[in-house]
């Protein structure tokens, strides 16, 4: 499809880029998040609260979409992006209407479908994205979509649970349903960005599909930096999944049962990491950026702790310590899904596709998520949504701080003292 005439100016493309990518995934979330609105009190199964079932089955789904999406995302070519992300969504659409229809416990298991394709989402969209002048810029409407989506999502369940009298079990259809033309138009309008120019490929170095060899190549030639990373993103990903997952009930537990504080926080948050992350823009060194992304991603794990401590002691109020830890956890979160590993392809010229990167984080990162899960639930179902998210947060300040530094001080060594690898230098 040819691309509009304005489209040719940076700056149009860059605005236009960040409007089409924060839009299409905020609808997606409307088509997963609609089950965190809820807490189904009084009902369980097998003596486990309903919720911890549903949350638990469909974050499984997330996590093995994410195992599929290693090859699917990374093999996949432009032309079969927008067909995929539509029959993503609307095979979750499909699953959350089967929720509604099957009774409990048997419709436990179509929250795993409808986690199954949905994984794959993010990684697709990358492919719009990547490799450009303007990336950044646009992956920080994307990023800052998921963050403000979170909040804003669960603001209009609970409004349609109040003022429709739709019932906790239809509830994460009929929220979905509402975004599906918002979600054809945002999708539409992603399939009308031109490709990278060649001055574009200059700058942020070619990329292109990986087979499975190359994918191995990749992770082998990176394997020690990386493996640092993924571990401290699990940390990250499970208790960010966590705190969005079950933030009404830390919220209640902490005195503050308002709706709206989820869409308020959240889009403060999103704001916040929305302004940090595209101002890298103008940073042109390649690895310069990739050391400040690295430096935020400190400081949000620091934060975390920090801000925990406080509210413990009094000093913060509930509702901006729940800011203040969402700020941290999304500092982290933000780069190592696009901005860190765009920077880090680009300072090191390796021919790819960031999608395969992130992808291969995020599964690692929601297995560890499904983790956090099964160990609330079964090693500490005495504690308090709240206390445990406390007590997280100490461990994930420290842990994570520490796997940060060491994984940066690899990349640093390797960048400073060794040739970049010639098997997929871009050759100019």
């Amino acid at each position: 499809m040819k691309s509009p005439a304005f489209l040719r100016h940076p700056t149009s493309l860059m605005l236009f880029g960040a409007t089409a990518a924060f839009c299409t995934y905020a609808c997606m979330y409307a088509f997963r998040k609609g089950i965190t609105a809820v807490t189904f009190e009084g009902m369980a199964f097998a003596g486990i609260n309903y919720k911890i079932w549903l949350v638990t089955a469909q974050v499984m789904g997330y996590a093995a979409s994410k195992g599929i999406g290693i090859k699917v995302v990374s093999e996949m070519t432009p032309g079969r992006r927008a067909a995929s992300l539509l029959g993503f969504v609307g095979v979750a659409l499909l699953a959350l209407l089967a929720f509604a229809l099957v009774p409990a416990p048997w419709n436990i298991g179509f929250l795993f479908l409808n986690g199954l394709p949905l994984g794959m989402v993010y990684g697709v969209m990358l492919g719009f994205l990547e490799g450009r002048r303007q990336t950044d810029a646009m992956v920080s409407g994307l990023t800052a979509s998921f963050i403000f989506a979170s909040g804003f999502v669960k603001t209009v369940a609970l409004t349609i649970k109040s003022d429709w009298g739709v019932s906790e079990f239809w509830l994460p259809f009929v929220t979905g349903s509402l975004f599906v033309v918002p979600m054809l138009i945002s999708v539409y309008a992603l399939t009308l960005l031109p490709p990278p120019t060649a001055e574009d490929r200059a700058l942020r170095t070619e990329r292109k599909p990986m087979n499975t060899s190359e994918r191995q190549a990749f992770v082998s030639n990176f394997k020690p930096g990386l493996v640092l990373l993924i571990l401290s993103y699990v940390l990250l990903t499970a208790f960010r999944d966590f705190r969005d997952n079950f933030g009404p009930e830390i919220m209640k537990d902490a005195g503050v049962e308002n709706a709206g504080v989820f869409a308020r926080t959240e889009t403060l948050v999103a704001v916040g990491i929305l302004i940090v992350m595209a101002l890298l823009q103008r940073v042109t060194d390649n690895f310069r950026a990739f050391a400040l992304l690295n430096g935020i991603m400190l400081a949000g794990g620091i934060l975390v702790g920090v801000s925990t401590w406080a509210y413990s002691v009094g000093v913060l109020s509930p509702g901006n310590w729940f800011l203040l830890t969402g700020l941290g956890l999304y500092m982290g979160y933000v780069p190592c899904n696009g901005l860190y590993f765009e920077r880090l392809v680009a300072a090191f010229r390796y021919v790819s596709t960031v999608g395969f990167i992130v992808t291969l984080a995020d599964w690692y990162g929601y297995l560890g998520s499904v983790g956090v899960l099964l160990y609330k639930n079964f090693g500490q179902g005495e504690i308090s949504y709240r206390l445990f998210f406390m007590n997280g947060a100490y461990i994930l300040a420290v842990v994570y701080s520490v796997l940060v530094v060491a994984s940066f001080a690899y990349f640093r060594r390797r960048f400073r003292g060794e040739d970049t690898p010639t098997r997929h230098l871009v050759v100019e």
